[in-house]
């Protein structure tokens, strides 16, 4: 299987697989920021579908911070991988202190990700939730499960890469999930990726104006 470019380049050819969802009043993509921005952008503006941001965060095993033992999301969920922490016994209290800081990240990413703009209803709308890939899964399940809570008519995850078992496992969790490819043996998101660099701040920000822009075509 070729790698991606970057997540500019994986988000056209995404898009691609999302032709059902073209010029549809009701559809809306959510990025999972970082990552999922530039995947998203181009989404989004291939399908002529307004974007914006869903804030996820996930909770990392204190010192081996890439393992995920669950994550957050905005509207105050919370996802938990009950096996990971049973498994290497994780207390309680440590889990109040990750989520606490955070909760405290997530706050700040909402506050410079959107300054005064309010995030767009999803109550009766089709959703469709991106990001540069699906390793764990935790933070997509987060989102997911958040979404839920707030009426779409439809959630449908697309995401360029994923471990295969990662997918089949959401499955349950959505309406549909698009994947561009399942690679065997999978290892990391970044793997399939030429150009795997950290979005920042500024480019998340800078995406989301310019699809807030008229011109655009996404306003």
């Amino acid at each position: 299987m070729s790698r991606f470019r970057d997540r500019r380049d994986a988000g056209r050819l995404l898009a691609a697989k999302l032709g059902a969802y073209a010029n549809r009043p009701d559809v809306l993509v959510l990025a999972l920021p970082r990552g999922g921005v530039p995947v998203a952008a181009e989404v989004a503006q291939a399908l002529g579908a307004p974007l914006d941001v869903f804030l996820v965060r996930k909770l990392g095993v204190p010192g081996h911070e890439e393992l995920a033992m669950g994550a957050i999301a905005s509207g105050g969920v919370r996802v938990l991988n009950e096996d990971l922490v049973r498994t290497l016994a994780i207390p309680p209290q440590t889990i109040e202190t990750v989520t606490r800081e955070e909760e405290l990240e997530l706050a700040r990413r909402e506050q410079a990700y959107r300054s005064d703009r309010a995030a767009m209803d999803v109550r009766g709308r089709t959703v469709i939730v991106v990001d540069d890939g699906l390793a764990t899964g935790a933070t997509m399940r987060a989102a997911a499960q958040a979404l839920r809570s707030r009426g779409p008519a439809r959630v449908v995850i697309a995401v360029p890469v994923a471990a295969r078992e990662t997918r089949d496992a959401l499955t349950s969790e959505v309406d549909e999930i698009v994947c561009g490819m399942t690679p065997e043996p999978f290892h990391s998101v970044g793997l399939w990726y030429d150009d795997f660099s950290q979005t920042t701040d500024d480019e998340v920000r800078a995406f989301l104006e310019h699809a807030a822009e008229p011109t655009s075509g996404n306003a």
